[in-house]
């Protein structure tokens, strides 16, 4: 998205608060309790209710809010970090958070006003918001369906989505659609009214448990201070999304890690080629287990320094400081596309190469340990990797603006 717009103050934002103690403190018990559970959920395709209320409780959808307004005050930096040890313990729970955190931070981005200060009330009472943006049967931004109609002093909202994720743990989903003069909204609707109806119908071999299938919402009604322009939304809201999934690869790349370490260390035996007749003592296959770990600690390192520049960005907008805004808008996102590739790529050949170390036996349903590289896989699909290398040597060598202008007549905006 384009950075057209001056900052509006006073914005919700604050320098962060949080230590990385305190966080971990808070977090980590719980982590462990959502890791004990993984692969049994994995295997019969449960859903987290219980889960993603255990994080609820401990306040993860407030972990931006600042202490002063009853959150955990914490940094992009640390949240997205929290984000990855959640992927790291269950990786479908981790993503069913993207767009509350996301929701969160737009209302953190806007200038305060009754409405926002009701938004900031429901974050801190532990209510959720599911997605709901991208139009169902292949439809576009620019071929919008889905309406959003002026009804008196309120909204009806009718239509059609698909990747809805976290629809099925949410109080409220985030709808984008059109007015009949072609506006662009948002709005926030009721989960619970009967208008709207959310079918798990997702088929993807990966994320399978983060409600991301249909949503359908029939004159569907949202408050007036409930529904905003998207031109409005917060002006690193592409960022934030594409951080997010990269969070929750880097927390997979230390989950394959992890699993890789527990078989390696059970292996009984070797094969007659193996360099040592005890796998775990085999230099070759230690090898393997080591280039894994690499690609962890490259795939955190990037993904904390593309969280530095956001939050960055976050107190030049909450300063009101146009310039330096527009400025951090782009090294933001260089930063993203540099880390996008970076960690996917880091993450399809751990959730890979890992399988080297385990013989035939790592491929057992028991450990369920493809489902590493099927998540890694799902995620690394949802936006266009294969685009980002020729984009950044365009702006380094030509300067052409790295920045796309999601919502610009025309575009597409949506692929699947």
């Amino acid at each position: 998205m384009t950075d057209t717009a001056a900052p509006t103050a006073p914005v919700y934002l604050r320098p962060a608060t949080a230590t990385d103690a305190e966080l971990d403190e808070r977090f980590a018990p719980i982590f462990e309790r959502i890791a004990a559970g993984n692969v049994d959920r994995e295997r019969r395709r449960e859903f987290a209710h219980d889960q993603v209320s255990w994080l609820k409780a401990a306040g993860l959808g407030r972990i931006r809010i600042p202490v002063e307004k009853g959150g955990l005050g914490a940094s992009l930096e640390q949240t997205f970090a929290i984000l990855a040890a959640l992927a790291e313990a269950d990786a479908n729970v981790a993503h069913v958070w993207r767009n509350h955190l996301a929701f969160v931070e737009d209302r953190l981005n806007a200038p305060q006003s009754a409405a926002n200060d009701r938004w900031l009330d429901r974050f801190l009472a532990g209510e959720f918001v599911g997605g709901g943006w991208t139009e169902a049967g292949n439809g576009t931004l620019a071929a919008m369906a889905t309406t959003i109609r002026p009804d008196g002093d309120d909204y009806r909202v009718t239509g059609a989505k698909f990747y809805a994720t976290g629809s099925l743990f949410a109080d409220w989903l985030d709808v984008i659609g059109r007015t009949d003069d072609g506006a662009l909204l948002t709005a926030l609707v009721r989960r619970d009214h009967p208008g709207v109806e959310l079918v798990d119908d997702w088929t993807g071999f990966g994320q399978q448990t983060t409600a991301s299938g249909s949503a359908n919402y029939i004159d569907v009604p949202a408050d007036d201070g409930d529904v905003f322009p998207v031109a409005e939304r917060f002006v690193y809201q592409g960022h934030f999304y594409q951080v997010a999934i990269l969070a929750v690869l880097t927390g997979i790349i230390r989950a394959a890690l992890r699993d890789g370490v527990t078989a390696l260390r059970a292996r009984g035996r070797n094969y007659p080629q193996g360099l040592d007749p005890v796998p775990a003592s085999d230099p070759q296959l230690l090898q393997v287990i080591g280039s894994v770990s690499a690609h962890g600690f490259a795939a955190e390192a990037a993904l904390r320094q593309t969280a530095r520049e956001l939050d960055r960005l976050a107190l030049a907008h909450a300063a009101g400081d146009a310039d330096e805004r527009a400025l951090r808008v782009r090294t933001s996102q260089v930063a993203t596309d540099q880390a996008q590739l970076v960690i996917i790529d880091a993450a399809l050949d751990a959730t890979t190469t890992v399988f080297d170390a385990l013989g035939a036996s790592g491929v057992s349903t028991t450990t369920l340990l493809d489902r590493h590289w099927r998540n890694a896989r799902t995620l690394a699909s949802h936006n266009p990797r294969v685009y980002k290398a020729r984009i950044l040597g365009d702006w380094l060598v030509n300067g052409t603006d790295p920045v796309p202008n999601l919502f610009a007549a025309g575009r597409g905006g949506q692929g699947n």
